[in-house]
């Protein structure tokens, strides 16, 4: 293989239903910077049916270019279609990196491509950056969270790395800046779809999604029952907030794992996270440690979760936290 044929940063924007998701905007601001250090340009590829007006925002957000593949047979994700597409788009324009969101649907379509080229990829990113010699250094946690390991793929191209959702912080909107949008013809071989969409079903969700709140009361082993978040839960109400928690308490069936934070749930990044009840064990840190006002309550002083807290309450949570709860409704109401 011949590196040097390979330039730029690709990022994969995921759309559903004519909807960016958030993690193609956070990626793009993310690419912007790794490209501004070894001077390349940032690519945005952008497939579905009828998404062509999309492209612009992409630009707006950081990508030079974008490359669309407007087609019906992308209208839905379906694993092979969507290989197809950006296996072509890899083949034709030779990227040196390849940035894919770790949803479920990069979780899906990442491996796919990378077996499909020939090339190495690194799952569930928290950090990247350039070496001198120009290779992606990936770095993901490893062994159980209780390490960080740094991984470059330093033989093939392009590099391809998936990073969760709510690790990068997304840049504002520049309205101003402009780019080049290119509508990239495809040749799909239907004889390879072997799977076909009958129908979808949507589960109708009343939670906002926890990466998407500003305020999160996260509660862990400390909270101890459904009485205990019950506690929780009057917290969140007087605040506008959502309730989430840590492992120990999804494994104890007492919140849905959709609710997690950590290593093995969601990536979050609200403007104030309480950890109520919380030890602070580096697999939760990595999925909230990037919160911008961290408010922790922990009866054990030499918990862990102190060390990253802006705000540390060393008491038991079953008392404070309904002082707090009353005193915030009071203050809801003077207002």
């Amino acid at each position: 293989m011949n590196k040097e044929e390979y330039k730029g940063i690709f990022v994969f924007a995921e759309q559903r239903e004519g909807e960016i998701k958030n993690v193609a905007f956070e990626l793009i601001g993310k690419a912007r910077e790794l490209a501004e250090a070894v001077g390349e340009d940032v690519t945005a590829l952008l497939l579905g049916d009828q998404v062509s007006p999309l492209a612009q925002s992409l630009i707006e957000a950081g990508a030079d270019r974008v490359l669309v593949i407007d087609s019906p047979e992308l209208k839905d994700y379906l694993t092979e279609p969507y290989t197809q597409a950006v296996t072509h788009l890899i083949k034709t324009y030779k990227p040196e990196v390849l940035l894919i969101g770790a949803s479920t649907i990069g979780r899906d379509l990442g491996p796919r491509v990378s077996a499909r080229v020939k090339t190495g990829l690194t799952a569930d990113c928290t950090a990247l950056a350039v070496s001198d010699d120009r290779d992606l250094l990936m770095t993901r946690p490893a062994f159980g969270g209780n390490l960080m390991a740094t991984i470059v793929c330093k033989e093939h191209r392009p590099q391809i790395s998936t990073v969760r959702p709510g690790v990068m912080r997304r840049r504002p909107a520049d309205k101003s800046r402009t780019g080049e949008i290119v509508n990239v013809d495809m040749q799909f071989d239907p004889s390879a779809f072997k799977v076909r969409l009958v129908r979808k079903e949507k589960k109708q969700k009343s939670l906002v999604d926890i990466t998407e709140a500003k305020i999160l009361v996260s509660g862990g082993r400390g909270v101890g029952s459904k009485d205990g978040f019950s506690l929780l839960e009057a917290l969140a109400s007087s605040i506008r907030a959502e309730v989430s928690s840590s492992r120990a308490m999804v494994d104890a069936g007492l919140i849905d794992h959709e609710r997690q934070v950590g290593q093995t749930g969601k990536t979050v990044r609200p403007d104030v996270y309480f950890a109520c009840g919380i030890s602070g064990a580096i697999q939760h840190l990595a999925g909230m440690e990037e919160s911008d006002y961290i408010i922790a309550i922990n009866k054990d002083k030499f918990a862990p979760i102190f060390h990253v807290a802006d705000l540390g309450i060393v008491a038991d949570l079953t008392k404070v936290v309904p002082l707090l709860t009353q005193k915030l409704q009071k203050a809801q109401m003077k207002t």
